[in-house]
């Protein structure tokens, strides 16, 4: 028997259990699934008789060590800081891990130990970091193995709402963790295009966008992602020009974000007391430097042309600039923004979700300059059972079933770009209905 840990039963969970219950009685599998609310734990788990759910507290060192011994693989599905604790106690006492969040400083500083002891630190193997690697590098090898060169790679990815569910003029609805959406893009962005260095820092963030066209579904807007410049080694694009990974948004949105950043209302780095004796019209005016005593009056004059009927009407469904109360006690700019938004954002009762990428390759090939786009478009079944849950937590399984499988003995940190993991992972998932399409342009 394979004793699995998933550390972390929230919203991107329920196909990642799914799933290995159903490889449970195959693979003779038995899952415990941790999480501080034991009812959400015991919610995904649903008595099956191959998982056990118990509530647990990351920060209690007795009990997650003594966990992580009992245990052969490790499943983290914390935010991404909680991380590297586990992941030093998996190398300690000689267990695998495995993740969907970005390689962190920390996490790389274990590789060389985990390969000592022939442990899988698998990180990145989500949707974006993930599924995007694994597409991204079929097509880039399969390029190369025709003997083509790649002179320019943009990648774009967005979890959004499905378009029989867009009932709000920002075109969102939150299908993940609501804080990381408030804090995006905090980190200057890094890419490469038409062979110059280029950065883009946080107040420009959401003005300096691209629009990206889907045969499918229209226009997205696009903005840049932190650092794309790390990736050019690791997908073996030395020499190209262009390499930029982004974040799609529905048309409208990113505009519209720019006004909040600007105002300080995506600020994590002070608190606010006593903000349940405010309003969100009062918050704003507080931001503004200039107070007339209308708020939407002072915003708009602050403002200028940069104000329109569209951010008016985004603005007035967030009821930001009128007398609705702060319920917080106290909260950052941010903290206080992101209550206000899982209000006004929240996938109701049969709401669907959508994840949307593309990836765009220049490439010359036979003395001939060729583009070749590959897309893909996943659409959610419901609120809970989300295509951001399917597209996260499905290849984050099946990689954990390959490796138990043996279908590829790496050991240390390792991320699903290489050939023995992202082919069969794509091949699994297209029988899932995860399925790229590839046009040349």
């Amino acid at each position: 028997m394979t004793a699995i840990l998933i550390i972390g039963a929230g919203r991107s969970t329920p196909s990642l259990i799914q799933y290995l219950l159903q490889q449970a009685p195959v693979l003779d599998l038995k899952l415990t699934v941790a999480d501080m609310n034991l009812e959400l734990a015991q919610e995904k788990t649903g008595g099956n008789p191959y998982a056990t759910a118990i509530a647990f507290d990351i920060t209690n060192d007795t009990q997650r060590r003594e966990l992580i011994q009992t245990h052969d693989l490790v499943i983290s599905m914390l935010p991404a800081h909680m991380h590297t604790q586990v992941a030093k106690d998996c190398v300690h006492f000689g267990k695998h891990m495995a993740t969907a969040s970005y390689v962190s400083k920390d996490m790389q500083a274990l590789h060389d130990d985990a390969v000592q002891k022939g442990l899988l630190l698998l990180n990145e193997c989500g949707l974006d970091p993930g599924i995007d690697h694994a597409s991204a590098m079929q097509v880039i090898d399969a390029i190369k193995a025709q003997g083509g060169q790649i002179t320019s790679f943009k990648s774009y990815c967005g979890g959004l709402v499905a378009p029989e569910s867009n009932d709000n003029p920002w075109g969102y609805k939150f299908s993940w963790n609501p804080r990381n959406v408030v804090l995006a893009g905090q980190s200057t962005a890094q890419y490469l295009n038409n062979g110059e260095l280029t950065f883009i820092p946080y107040n420009r963030l959401f003005l300096q966008t691209e629009t990206i066209v889907t045969d499918t579904h229209g226009a997205f807007d696009a903005y840049a992602n932190r650092d794309s410049l790390s990736y050019q080694s690791i997908y073996g694009l030395e020499g190209i020009s262009t390499l930029l990974r982004g974040t799609l948004r529905q048309k409208g949105y990113c505009k519209a974000w720019h006004v909040l950043v600007a105002l300080g209302l995506t600020d994590d780095t002070f608190v606010i007391r006593h903000t349940d004796r405010l309003t969100y019209a009062q918050l704003v005016a507080a931001f503004l430097p200039h107070k007339t005593g209308a708020v939407k009056a002072d915003l708009k004059h602050w403002l200028g042309q940069l104000w329109d009927g569209e951010i008016e009407h985004q603005f007035d469904y967030l009821e930001l600039l009128t007398n609705k109360p702060i319920r917080l006690k106290e909260g950052t700019p941010a903290q206080l923004l992101q209550a206000l938004l899982e209000e006004k954002w929240l996938l109701k009762e049969g709401d669907k979700d959508m994840i949307v990428m593309q990836h765009q390759f220049a490439y010359r090939l036979d003395g001939k300059d060729q583009q070749l786009s590959s897309s893909l478009v996943v659409i959610g079944d419901n609120e809970e059972h989300t295509a951001m849950a399917k597209t996260v937590g499905l290849p984050l399984a099946i990689t954990v079933k390959l490796f138990l499988e043996k279908r590829f003995t790496l050991s240390g940190v390792q991320i699903p770009v290489k050939p023995e993991i992202y082919t069969p992972l794509l091949s699994e998932l297209a029988t899932q209905g995860i399925v790229f399409t590839e046009k040349n342009h």
